[in-house]
């Protein structure tokens, strides 16, 4: 039987090569109980060597952190602009769409052209500041206080406006999209507002990178059930692919 050192070796030895391992392997594989296995990811977990998730371990960590939003704008922009191109065949002339805050979304505003005749509602400052530029497009600001990490509303105020309205289709960014927790951000004011466009809308598309895939933010905003596109680009991993489309979700690979 192995020893405990023995066993921290093969978990991080395997760990490094796969990325993830479960608790159920490990017993299998090492011929131990869970309870070992569990003591085991603790203290490994303590030394900052591995993150522990549902079932087994990850060299990944499985929670999104709230970065500002100028952070945010400098990380998979590739991927954020072919998603929101991707996402532009959903909006149809004199649509009514709701576009939520962060930046895939934002991008996706960027890339709507000025000929668009559309009504956008959104609690982003820096997408009303975009579109309400463009003449053939009406901008619904909603108000409350502003979060200067996401330059966004969020609170009673802006939920308020939404009991009297309703959109076509709302264009959300996620922090965290787990297939045992849904969809998530990692604010839960935002996280609040963003269920309650979802009872506002007629349709839901989370736009979010393959980064966000496996991860969960602190605020659960709906069901994977609850969504009916999720744009996302060529990186996810084909198995994750499939368990969305299992769910009767459009999945779209940009």
């Amino acid at each position: 039987m192995m020893n405990i050192t023995d066993r921290h070796e093969f978990i991080l030895k395997h760990l490094k090569e796969k990325g993830k391992v479960t608790i159920d392997w490990l017993c299998e594989t090492m011929k131990v109980s869970s309870v070992t296995i569990r003591k085991d990811l603790k203290v490994l977990e303590e030394k900052n060597l591995l993150f522990r998730i549902k079932g087994g371990a990850s060299t990944s960590n499985p929670y999104a952190i709230d970065r500002p939003i100028l952070v945010k704008e400098s990380i998979n922009s590739d991927e954020k602009q072919r998603i929101a191109q991707a996402a532009l065949s959903l909006i149809k002339d004199n649509d009514s769409i709701m576009i939520g805050s962060g930046t895939t979304v934002f991008t996706l505003a960027k890339n709507i052209e000025a000929s668009h005749v559309m009504t956008v509602i959104t609690p982003a400052l820096k997408v009303s500041l975009e579109l309400s530029g463009k003449p053939n497009i009406d901008v619904l600001q909603l108000g409350g206080l502003i979060r200067s990490n996401s330059s966004s509303v969020a609170g009673q105020y802006s939920m308020r406006i939404l009991d009297e309205i309703s959109c076509g289709i709302l264009f959300l960014g996620a922090d965290g999209i787990d297939l045992e927790f849904g969809i998530s951000i990692s604010n839960l004011p935002e996280a609040a507002l963003n269920q309650k466009m979802i009872e506002t809308s007629q349709k839901v598309a989370i736009l979010a990178d393959s980064s966000k895939f496996g991860k969960r933010g602190l605020g659960k905003i709906c069901e994977l059930i609850d969504v009916d596109y999720i744009i996302t680009d060529n990186k996810v991993s084909p198995s994750i692919v499939k368990n969305i489309e299992d769910l009767g979700i459009k999945i779209i690979i940009a």
